[in-house]
Formats: C-alpha cells, sequence, structure tokens
C-alpha cells in the first residue's frame, strides 16, 4: 500500500511534461538536477536560521534598539478588581458609556479608567523593542538575501530575457549558487511558520499563516518539478519591497519620522511596481503560458500557476491596505497606523487614543514579505 502511495504521489505523468521521465532529471557525475530529499535539508536550515536570529536579537538588534531609546518596558496596570472582572469577562476596551459608569463606581475621572484599561491591553504585548528585534532580523535577512539573489542572477540569461526559463524544460541543471538561494530562503519560511505564534500578532495573522504556507507550498512544488529558474525571479522580486517595509517600521520605533515616510513611499512605489505589475505582468504571464509553448499542458502546472494567482491575490489584499494607508499619508502629511495591526503602545497613545506614525504596530513581512 505504502509503495502504491509512493508511486501515485510521483507519478510522472503529473509531475513532469509529456515524454519527460524522472530518469532523465537523475544525477550524474558532471549533472545536477533539483532532488527531493534536497527539501529535508531546509528544516535543519530553519533551526540554524531561528538560533542565529536569537543570538542576533539579544545581542546585536536589542543593544542597537536601546541605544536609539526604544523602550523594552511599560507600565503595568494597578491592581483593581472591579476593573478586573470587566476585562476578563465584559470588554477590554469599553465604550463611552461603561467608562462613564466605572468612572462613577470608582470615583475615578474617566481618563484615568480609559488609561487603566490601555496599559492591561498592553501589559501581555510585545514592546516596542521586541517588535524593533523582530523588524531588525527580518531587515537583515531581506537586504542580505536579496543582494545575494540579485548578485547571482545578474548574469543568468533568464534575468534578460524570461523565456530561457522555459527552454529545453524541464532539463535545467543546477547551479550551487541558485541551489543555495532556494534552500536558505525555504528554511527562512519554515523559520518564519515555525516563530509565527511567538511573534507579534496582527489583524492579518491568518492572511501571513495562508501566505507563509502558500509560499513554502510554492518553493518546494517548483523545487521538485525544477521550476526553478521562473522560482528564483519570483524570490527576488518579493524580496526586494520587504527591506524598505521593514526600514520603514524601524525608522518609526527610532521615531525618526522624516526617514520613516520617506522609506515608506519607497516601498509603496516598489510593492506596486514589484506585486503589482513585474509579478502578474511578466512573471505569472509567463509561467502560464511560455512554460506550455513547446510542452503542452501538464498537471503541474495547472497546481504552479493555482499557487502563483493564490499568491496574488495576497498581495492584492495587502495592496488595498498600503493604497488607503497611502491615501492617509497624502492628505495628513504623515502615515498613519497600519489599519492590520492590533497592538498599542502606551508610550505613543495620546489622550485621545491616537497612535501616530508609520506602523507603530507595523505589518509583519514580510508582510508582503515574501513570497513571503
Amino acid at each position: 500500500m505504502v509503495a502504491y502511495q509512493y508511486s501515485w504521489f510521483w507519478n510522472e505523468r503529473f509531475w513532469l511534461p509529456p515524454n519527460v521521465t524522472w530518469a532523465d532529471l537523475r544525477n550524474t557525475d558532471e549533472v545536477q538536477y533539483p532532488q527531493t530529499t534536497q527539501l529535508y535539508v531546509s528544516v535543519g536550515y530553519a533551526v540554524v536560521l531561528l538560533i542565529i536570529r536569537l543570538i542576533f536579537e539579544r545581542f546585536i538588534a536589542g543593544p542597537i534598539g536601546q541605544s536609539l531609546g526604544i523602550p523594552g518596558e511599560r507600565k503595568y496596570a494597578e491592581p483593581n478588581a472591579i476593573l478586573e472582572k470587566v476585562f476578563t469577562s465584559i470588554t477590554k476596551n469599553p465604550d463611552e458609556k461603561r467608562l462613564q459608569g466605572l468612572a462613577k463606581q470608582l470615583d475615578w475621572s474617566e481618563r484615568q479608567v480609559q488609561r487603566w484599561f490601555r496599559r492591561r491591553r498592553n501589559q501581555d504585548r510585545p514592546t516596542l523593542l521586541q517588535k524593533f528585534k523582530e523588524g531588525s532580523w527580518r531587515f537583515t535577512f531581506y537586504t542580505l538575501s536579496f543582494s545575494y539573489a540579485a548578485t547571482i542572477l545578474k548574469d543568468k540569461p533568464w534575468l534578460k530575457d524570461i523565456k530561457h526559463c522555459w527552454y529545453d524544460f524541464p532539463d535545467h541543471p543546477l547551479t550551487d549558487d541558485i541551489t543555495y538561494l532556494y534552500i536558505v530562503e525555504l528554511g527562512f519560511y519554515w523559520s518564519l511558520i515555525f516563530s509565527l505564534f511567538r511573534d507579534v500578532k496582527r489583524k492579518d495573522f491568518w492572511q501571513m499563516v495562508v501566505h507563509h504556507v502558500a509560499t513554502i507550498m510554492l518553493v518546494s512544488f517548483s523545487w521538485v518539478a525544477n521550476f526553478v529558474r521562473i522560482g528564483s525571479l519570483i524570490l527576488v522580486t518579493h524580496d526586494m519591497a520587504d527591506i524598505f517595509l521593514e526600514a520603514a517600521k524601524l525608522l518609526n520605533y527610532a521615531k525618526c519620522q522624516a526617514l520613516c515616510d520617506a522609506c515608506f513611499v519607497v516601498f509603496a512605489i516598489v510593492f506596486f511596481v514589484s506585486r503589482l505589475f513585474i509579478y502578474p505582468y511578466w512573471l505569472v504571464y509567463s509561467a502560464a503560458t511560455d512554460s506550455i509553448a513547446d510542452k503542452g499542458v501538464f498537471p503541474a502546472y495547472y497546481v504552479f500557476n493555482g499557487l502563483l494567482l493564490l499568491l496574488q491575490c495576497l498581495h492584492i489584499f495587502w495592496g488595498i491596505t498600503i493604497a488607503k494607508m497611502a491615501y492617509k499619508f497624502v492628505i495628513s502629511g504623515t502615515a498613519e497606523k497600519d489599519d492590520r495591526s492590533d497592538v498599542e503602545e502606551n508610550s505613543d497613545v495620546d489622550e485621545n487614543g491616537k497612535i501616530n506614525g508609520l506602523y507603530q504596530n507595523g505589518p509583519t513581512s514580510n508582510s508582503t514579505n515574501h513570497i513571503h
């Protein structure tokens, strides 16, 4: 039964174009092709990246954040049995009528009651310093991965002419540089999955879960079916916007508003150009049309393009969010709070409860973070 299921899952008629077999993609001393077993290595890379991240956040990002004056502590709400009962049993964010009733019952001002609930909500949430450390790690990885990808792809023929992604497909031997890019990127997304429930949670939490899972599926699927050339272009296309996204958040945490706003503008432009123009009109279009020009349609073609379209739906979702933020930026002259975030920071909330600055609670990468 196991042997039957194994042979059924790895059926050549599903994974490969007509008249191509796994034997045609067998490794030799001179030529290497993607092998399924190499995907297991990416999980080990994920563990290594998580360890590197912990060391980086503790000994590099943390001290940098502290030197910039980013708060790592918060004020705690004073113990109050009445307000605690309301908080745990009724609401964490009382309306005006309930605030008035509680203020009268406790002989407090409404502002005191409001401040207590704000501090109580913030007690279990990550501090700005924690978010700075997370953002610093993502910014560092995206910068390094994009720089590496751009360096190794600049001499690849498929960067200048995307049809080279499909000439003689799937007879595309691997080079070591592309292998490193793929396996490390896949390991990074596995590490994001592993840390997703530990990191700062935001309103688009489940969209990010779908995004990371779809990315892992897409990268793994493209590796097995040897869509590696088009996959490398997809990876580098996604990385470029995330650099500016994370930079904008870090500058905001450091209260460098002018630079933060400038980074937001650059991020918005790069995002719309890369995710809503280059990705659908160059990469997805080529995968849907050029890939079958010589070989014809096969089942893996539909799965691969379906995953590409799923990512595009997420790009549109985030694009709408960014467009709303850009509109507020144009109207007010400064970027407002990220609509996707649930996190508050009492140090940045004024008396009216308004949170000033771009990405005060910032998107995750990644956000758009990557095929993220």
